[in-house]
């Protein structure tokens, strides 16, 4: 027998010896109980710690969820439409808008996004402030009018001027979406203000 064989029978002999067993058996093979390794426990216990920490944040912040992410890249690709180019608020340009549905729901998350819905509704029903889904107005007489209405305000603040909150394009692309809204009638809206005004034109 080699000097290699009896070295290791050496070893399996003292390890039957001294190493402790834990007195399973699994087809004759024994299992020992060693104790994990040091660095292994450490690792094991940081990765609940960390996992608490990123829990706390995820749930308290939203800002490592998926969703958060996602709303992140969706309102990414909405900047870069909206910064494509300079929108010029003429009439043919917000008609334009409405018949594209995407710039129409980016206009529908600027209007739900700001404090749009809380005084005209989520759906633009109306709620301490005109109803923006019939066929009735106040300070419009043509589509073109709701753009200087958003960027100026009216009656003394009640409607804030929204020029200095949002850039020329993002108030286009929500008075397109108010304009989409006109004749919808939702359910439960407020009634009607001011007076019947013709359908939208290009012209």
């Amino acid at each position: 027998m080699s000097n290699l064989e009896n070295q290791d029978r050496d070893v399996e002999e003292t390890e039957e010896i001294t190493a402790p067993l834990t007195g399973h058996n699994y087809d004759g093979i024994q299992e020992y109980d060693n104790p994990l390794p040091c660095w292994w426990s450490w690792l094991f216990i940081g990765t609940i710690v960390f996992s608490v920490i990123y829990f706390f944040i995820a749930v308290t912040t939203g800002t490592l969820s998926a969703v958060y992410a996602y709303e992140q890249d969706a309102k990414s690709d909405a900047n870069a439409i909206i910064n494509a180019k300079q929108y010029t608020p003429d009439a043919p340009t917000l008609m334009g808008l409405i018949k594209d549905s995407t710039k129409l729901k980016i206009g529908q998350g600027i209007y739900s996004s700001h404090n749009c819905v809380a005084c005209h509704g989520t759906n633009g029903g109306g709620l301490s402030c005109p109803n923006l889904t019939d066929v009735y107005y106040l300070d419009v007489k043509k589509i073109t009018d709701i753009v200087d209405v958003v960027t100026n305000g009216r009656k003394n603040g009640a409607m804030p001027a929204w020029k200095t909150q949002l850039t020329p394009n993002e108030i286009i692309f929500v008075s397109a979406y108010v304009a989409s809204l006109r004749g919808t009638n939702v359910p439960g809206g407020k009634g009607s203000e001011g007076v019947e005004i013709p359908p939208w034109s290009e012209k």
